[in-house]
């Protein structure tokens, strides 16, 4: 999807904002929405993106938390008012493509009372790729049922988007790891069974709910490698290959010489 500003000679395209309205369009679709490519367009030896005015409204005690997530995006305060009752207004320029997932993170970081606004106030230079997730994805490697058991070691190596007795294939992002790697995992692997009888109370309780992203969300997480599934009834994440094999060999593709 794309957005066309009013016809220009040396302008062509921009989808930096068109992307931001993807979401509400998609719910009505079964689709897959991957990341844009990082160079769409060219003015002469430049490429533009669109760019935001953002208005901020916080608590003092939020001031450092919200500085640093708009530095991740690659936002550039223009000015900042301490109106000397606790309350701080900041005013940022922002690259459209940051903003997309920055509005829940933002009410989350301030417990819901900080004021966020947005408008188009015009195009500047392409400023390079955002890497606003430190973190990796938990990749299913087989498909199936997911079990209690298996997502209860799961969960001890990051947050998982799946629950226990939902349908899983090869490739489906089930949740986040820790670490800034990708891991595939087996979320249906069950419990061997024996005849001697055990509680699983204590395991029922330790299992934590799962993490329910919005398509928002979804779109911002996923990487140049990784997809949305759009469904009318599901938003699930994936990889673009999905075959384990397939990913390894197109990695080694894109790795320099030794």
């Amino acid at each position: 999807m794309t957005e066309r500003p009013e016809p220009q000679r040396d302008l062509d395209w921009s989808p930096g904002r068109a992307r931001a309205f993807t979401d509400g369009i998609a719910e009505l679709y079964e689709e897959f929405l991957a990341r844009l490519p990082e160079l769409p367009i060219t003015r002469g030896r430049t490429a533009p993106e669109v760019r935001e005015a953002v208005a901020i409204d916080v608590p003092e005690d939020y001031l450092g938390v919200v500085s640093q997530l708009l530095a991740l995006r690659k936002g550039r305060m223009e000015q900042m008012v301490n109106h000397g009752t606790g309350w701080v207004r900041m005013e940022y320029l922002v690259p459209a493509r940051g903003l997309i997932g920055f509005r829940t993170e933002f009410l989350t970081e301030t417990r819901g009372t900080g004021q966020l606004h947005h408008v188009f106030e015009g195009y500047e230079p392409w400023h390079g790729e955002l890497r606003t997730r430190p973190t990796g994805s938990l990749v299913a490697d087989r498909g199936g049922q997911t079990t209690a058991y298996a997502l209860l070691n799961l969960q001890e190596r990051g947050s998982l988007f799946v629950g226990p007795g939902e349908e899983v294939y090869e490739g489906m992002i089930v949740g986040e790891n820790v670490r800034a790697d990708d891991m595939d995992v087996n979320p249906t692997k069950e419990k061997k069974l024996t005849n001697i009888r055990q509680s699983t109370a204590e395991e029922l309780v330790r299992l934590i709910p799962r993490r329910e992203l919005s398509l928002e969300q979804a779109l911002e997480f996923i990487r140049e490698e990784e997809c949305v599934e759009v469904t009318p009834r599901n938003v699930r994440l994936r990889k673009v290959l999905l075959s384990a094999g397939a990913r390894q060999k197109a990695g080694r593709r894109v790795q320099p010489p030794g």
